[in-house]
């Protein structure tokens, strides 16, 4: 499994310092939802990291779709998170509450 960052060349710039192959950047919402929808289709894929903001700027169905993926898990840096909690996406990924 990989991870993938969707998101401005300033936001992804720390993921590739770190080693993160599977980085897109995107300036404009459409680049962002091409980015998104080709990493959806990824099948090496396990994590999606986008930033907070540009979960706002997608289309609503597609905001729809991440929130509710398991593979890839998506996860939102920053700014509102769709309503789910870290230890909720945790949970629906792996299928255990890890903090019991």
């Amino acid at each position: 499994m990989e991870i993938a960052v969707v998101g401005t060349g300033e936001f992804i710039l720390g993921f590739r310092l770190a080693g993160v192959r599977k980085t897109y950047a995107a300036e404009t919402d459409e680049r962002l939802v091409e980015h998104i929808n080709q990493v959806l289709d990824d099948r090496d894929v396990g994590i999606l990291v986008l930033k907070g903001s540009d979960m706002e700027r997608i289309p609503l169905r597609l905001r729809t779709t991440l929130e509710n993926s398991v593979k890839p898990t998506v996860i939102a840096i920053g700014g509102e998170e769709g309503g789910l909690s870290m230890r909720e996406r945790i949970k629906r990924s792996v299928g255990v509450d890890l903090w019991k």
